[in-house]
């Protein structure tokens, strides 16, 4: 029997546990539709409250852009569901409500679906493209770099720009074009540029209908809010010291998935906010299983409770790590690695 210990934890065939996990795959058409219907309407809800209360002078108002955030992050891993095929059973029905859905995450649902499924297929793999995911380079390319290089690097890993401008971008100018696809066919292309006119009728609907000003004061500072939301989520599920990375001879797609997605155990409140996507070790190894089935394969499997778990308050540590060491085989930060830190090489 193929036995591999995960951090600290026995996981008797990583592979018999991945096939015993498509027992969960099955979603239930009710529960789908009322997660959709919970999180629309909730979102619709707070968002008016907060029209409302900008549009009165209370500038407490915006703080309500944090449960709107909150709501939009929730659409986006429905989304992220759907284009897994894990929301519903009809294929065209995931994929039209990930469509409609992109347009209020601003992401063309096609063309990120592609990426994504390439980023579960090599997550974790050093010979493979690192589609879809934060760059994250070796000690030893790091070291073999110029300074500049190294330096744009750096500035790369700043928590300013990871957090802040990174997803600002990313979300708001890059979704807009297919980089990385732009000769990849009509897919790409009629994804994004499809996503692009339909969020431009529906923005000129409501700056005519409720303004300019007062529509993007809303509107600019929740989607700022759930960009940096999800590439948190996106980041601290990989990005953690006791990650995995491997080169292709050492790679498999299930140690990817056990040892390379960590178990972000957050409270009850933010779990369901972030639609259960901390159990992001499960996700990987078996992607098809809806978001609110992730809890019955910890309740069936409890020793996957423990498996790369992180807690809110572990997680914050996380942002120090930028660099692969293939030696010592974990995430460390630059201060590790710096020329004046490395050891003085004998010759023999």
């Amino acid at each position: 029997m193929n036995t591999r210990t995960v951090n600290g934890e026995m996981i008797s065939d990583p592979r018999a546990l991945r096939r015993a996990l498509n027992a969960y795959r099955t979603p239930s058409l009710v529960r789908s539709v009322l997660e959709i219907l919970v999180t629309v309407l909730s979102f619709a809800l707070v968002w008016v409250l907060m029209f409302v209360t900008l549009s009165a002078g209370h500038w407490v108002g915006l703080l309500l852009a944090v449960p709107a955030a909150g709501l939009l992050v929730r659409l986006f891993m429905i989304q992220h569901d759907c284009s897994h095929g894990s929301f519903f059973r009809s294929r065209r029905v995931n994929d039209w409500v990930g469509r409609v859905i992109g347009v209020l995450t601003l992401t063309p649902y096609s063309f990120w679906r592609h990426c994504h499924l390439v980023h579960h297929a090599n997550s974790g793999n050093l010979d493979r493209p690192a589609v879809g995911a934060i760059d994250t380079l070796t000690v030893r390319d790091y070291r073999s770099m110029p300074w500049g290089q190294r330096l744009r690097y750096r500035l790369y890993r700043h928590p300013f720009v990871i957090l802040g401008l990174g997803p600002a971008y990313v979300f708001i100018l890059l979704n807009r074009l297919p980089i990385g696809l732009m000769r990849a066919g009509a897919m790409p292309w009629l994804s994004t540029m499809g996503t692009n006119v339909a969020i431009a009728v529906l923005v000129s609907a409501m700056v005519w209908w409720l303004g300019a000003a007062t529509f993007f004061l809303v509107q600019l500072p929740i989607t700022l809010l759930a960009a940096s939301i999800g590439v948190w989520l996106f980041y601290v599920q990989h990005q953690f010291g006791e990650t995995f990375w491997a080169h292709d001879e050492e790679w498999t797609f299930e140690e990817a998935a056990l040892r390379g997605s960590s178990h972000y155990d957050l409270p009850g409140v933010l779990r369901w906010f972030t639609a259960n996507i901390g159990v992001h070790h499960v996700h990987h190894l078996c992607s098809r299983i809806p978001f609110y089935r992730l809890p019955e394969v910890l309740r069936d499997h409890p020793q996957l409770r423990s498996v790369g778990r992180l807690t809110l308050r572990q997680s914050l540590s996380t942002m120090r790590l930028a660099l692969w060491d293939e030696d010592r085989r974990r995430l460390v930060p630059f201060a590790a690695v710096d020329d004046k830190r490395e050891a003085p090489r004998v010759a023999c």
